[in-house]
């Protein structure tokens, strides 16, 4: 028998060491394993835009010193129109986000192997009871978590998750120099996270600047393999070529550099997680389904996730070792009801969002001014009633276009 440990993760991502440093701190014995070299790290899973609040700083100490830029409003863009939000927040260096969250739980006690990739789960009698990684080396525990994101090796073979094809975000985003943030054809966008809804540009999903300061930025776009998607693609046309599109046709980089080595990548599935957990194991952060891809806050449900599971292993890891599919279902639980609440309602707000023709993103924009200033954050919480207040009489036809699809589906 190999190495043995209360519990295993696999995967040094923002949900993987945050899981990680918390259950370290709990005095649990913990070992990450990350496929990446260490003196690469992060290089091909550095992939966010790293955009997050005031509420995800606070709740897990992010020092300032892994701050690339703190912003001060949220910018939605349409093709003719924008809505602009006071709303404070911060644009992350993802990289030295993720290699401080290694530090602190190697701080608490957490143990890492780097270069360490997790093939397959060892299963006796049904239930996994560890891990095999870079061929036949093999860890034992007493839980097992997936925190690989979207290739979910261990979450697909143990059949926990059903990660559909069709529901497939995937995104692009580079680094740059030269960006003019506030150009007089657009919305002031410095010290800004910019959301633009455009199915020119991204068809079936968004693209974003995300001023760093000075005249640097963020920017990228991600589409979902959806029905928007069949209808406004170009043929021929893959991601990378729809951001030199936008890159091509928008003032605002007419002058801008790419950044060398700052690329990033990233997928995720936009559907209803199905189930999370089974014996002695747990999914967290995007090995799990998201359900909001462009309000969600991805880093911050990552970090919500990881939380939820220490705490579930926690509790089954204390007194009387109990890790049972029943007990790991606390999990499911916290997820429902902490990280991800109104799941349904939010889920079709999505759906609805990117199913929306471009003229009616104008519209959008129209409405958000004149509704409560509380209104966005309400929509992006799963309120209906504040849904209820964006929809109009000439909508109809594209609720029924929804009710069609999802009937078909």
């Amino acid at each position: 028998m190999g190495d043995r440990f209360d519990v295993v993760i696999a995967g040094a991502g923002p949900a993987g060491a945050q899981c990680a440093r918390d259950l370290a701190a709990r005095d649990h014995e913990v070992l990450v394993l990350e496929t990446e070299p260490e003196a690469e790290f992060p290089r091909q899973s550095n992939k966010s835009t790293a955009g997050t609040f005031p509420s995800m700083m606070a709740s897990f100490n992010v020092p300032d010193e892994v701050v690339m830029n703190f912003t001060e409003t949220v910018v939605l863009e349409s093709p003719n129109d924008h809505f602009v939000r006071d709303q404070p927040g911060a644009v992350l260096e993802f990289a030295d986000f993720k290699r401080w969250l290694v530090a602190e739980g190697r701080a608490n006690g957490a143990e890492y192997r780097f270069d360490s990739r997790v093939s397959k789960p060892i299963v006796e009698d049904g239930e996994p009871v560890g891990v095999r990684y870079d061929g036949q080396e093999e860890v034992y525990a007493d839980v097992v978590i997936d925190a690989t994101g979207p290739a979910a090796p261990l979450a697909k073979e143990l059949g926990v998750t059903d990660l559909q094809r069709d529901r497939q975000a995937i995104g692009v985003e580079y680094e740059f120099e030269g960006v003019e943030a506030d150009h007089p054809e657009f919305a002031d966008c410095t010290d800004a996270m910019m959301l633009r809804l455009d199915h020119d540009l991204a068809p079936g999903g968004y693209s974003w600047l995300f001023h760093t300061g000075e005249d640097t930025a963020k920017v990228g776009l991600c589409y979902i393999q959806n029905d928007s998607h069949r209808e406004y693609a170009r043929e021929g046309m893959g991601i990378d070529d729809y951001l030199e599109y936008w890159l091509e046709s928008d003032p605002r980089f007419e002058n801008a550099t790419r950044l060398d080595g700052k690329q990033h990548r990233g997928s995720a599935h936009i559907q209803k997680p199905g189930q999370m957990t089974t014996d002695s194991f747990i999914a967290i952060g995007d090995t799990v389904p998201t359900i909001d891809p462009l309000w969600g806050e991805g880093i911050h449900k990552g970090m919500k996730s990881a939380r939820a599971a220490a705490a579930t292993a926690d509790r089954a890891l204390t007194g009387t070792v109990d890790t049972s599919a029943e007990e790991m279902t606390i999990y499911n639980d916290l997820w429902h009801s902490d990280v991800a609440p109104k799941m349904n309602t939010r889920l079709l707000m999505t759906e609805l969002l990117y199913l929306a023709p471009n003229e009616r993103y104008d519209r959008l924009m129209a409405d958000l001014r004149e509704a409560d200033g509380d209104t966005l954050a309400e929509v992006n919480s799963g309120n209906r009633l504040a849904m209820r207040n964006l929809i109009h009489l000439d909508d109809l036809p594209l609720l029924a276009r929804f009710a069609r699809e999802r009937l078909g589906s």
